[in-house]
């Protein structure tokens, strides 16, 4: 019984600091911006129902974004952990491995093709342009014997994106819809709804919930093919779950703020180094230290430049392009 609680007590530790870390960065990205807001008007946001000004723009449009940004981050962060267990690539990340690439495509199909397609319907082109763009890559990562290797899967990736980042251009300039098309590529979380939200949220939660339940089975999967099987586990049936999980979370995120690279690869290396390699612990703290991450750089984008942001997409490249040449530097084991 010692022992059990010597193993998880300090991952308890961990977890509250990282709560609280998420509370405060929550508390920051609702206080700064281009409206010169106070702690006290933020509170009064939250647990009241006062109609004044400025709290009413508090409630009605920064909370919903700084929902959203905390949904997307944790989704992202998490659908990038299971990737990299599931395919034992340290460089694995829905961003460089075609799902938002396919999401974004499939985004610029369904507002050419069908321009009245509601929130909820580019909600489920985003799902399967998800899934297609990612078997893509996996096809061709695993075309040669002895495919997913790290570099090949990245290779893939990046051919893949290419490709359909162009399909989607092309649509737009052909169809006269690159406008809309880019508000929903920039990355950003501007003008984020309630209504979007509802539509949105239910996705990601159980999406998140799912995934916590699967942490051990991926834990044994992430060791190797051969473990998992000599244990007892059907992996064919679990990688198509992780599969649908995966896709489930980052077709969400892109429809809800856009493309968004590195969040899935920066967290889950950073979440490593503080707990380990046992995915019980990294799922929730990748969701915890994800959401906290989108906090920080939609703020970022918001404070830089005020009254004018900064894309939130370009301020989480700048921090994760040198982390990405640093995991490679260092063969995937930076933070291992």
């Amino acid at each position: 019984m010692t022992k059990v609680n010597q193993r998880f007590t300090p991952f308890i530790y961990k977890l509250i600091a990282g709560i609280l870390t998420l509370i405060i960065m929550f508390f920051i990205a609702m206080t700064l911006g281009a409206a010169d807001t106070t702690f006290k008007e933020v509170w009064l946001s939250l647990t009241s129902h006062t109609s004044a000004d400025k709290i009413s723009m508090i409630r009605e449009i920064r909370l919903p974004r700084e929902l959203a940004g905390c949904l997307v981050g944790a989704a992202l962060a998490v659908s990038g952990a299971m990737m990299q267990g599931m395919t034992r690539n340290p460089l694995a990340d829905p961003g460089l491995l075609g799902l938002t690439a396919g999401a974004n495509a499939a985004l610029a199909i369904t507002i050419a093709f069908i321009p009245t397609t509601n929130y909820f319907g580019m909600m489920i082109a985003c799902f399967i342009g998800a899934a297609i763009g990612a078997m893509m890559v996996f096809g061709m990562g695993a075309m040669k014997k002895g495919g997913f290797s790290p570099l090949r899967m990245v290779l893939a990736g990046a051919a893949v994106s290419a490709f359909l980042f162009a399909i989607a251009e092309g649509i737009g300039i052909y169809f006269k819809i690159s406008k809309d098309v880019s508000m929903w590529t920039a990355g950003g979380l501007i003008g984020t709804s309630w209504k979007q939200l509802q539509v949105i949220m239910p996705f990601i939660l159980i999406g998140l919930l799912i995934s916590l339940f699967l942490s051990k089975q991926l834990t044994i999967l992430s060791l190797s093919e051969e473990v998992a099987v000599g244990l007892g586990q059907k992996t064919t049936r679990i990688k198509v779950i992780l599969f649908i999980l995966i896709t489930l979370l980052a077709g969400a995120s892109v429809a809800l703020v856009g493309n968004m690279a590195f969040i899935g690869l920066m967290v889950p290396h950073i979440v490593r180094a503080i707990v380990g390699t046992d995915y019980r612990f990294i799922i929730p703290m990748s969701a915890i230290l994800g959401a906290a991450f989108m906090l920080l750089a939609d703020t970022l984008g918001r404070i830089i430049n005020a009254p004018y942001e900064t894309p939130v997409a370009a301020i989480v490249a700048m921090m994760g392009l040198p982390f990405f040449l640093l995991i490679i530097r260092k063969g995937g084991k930076a933070f291992l």
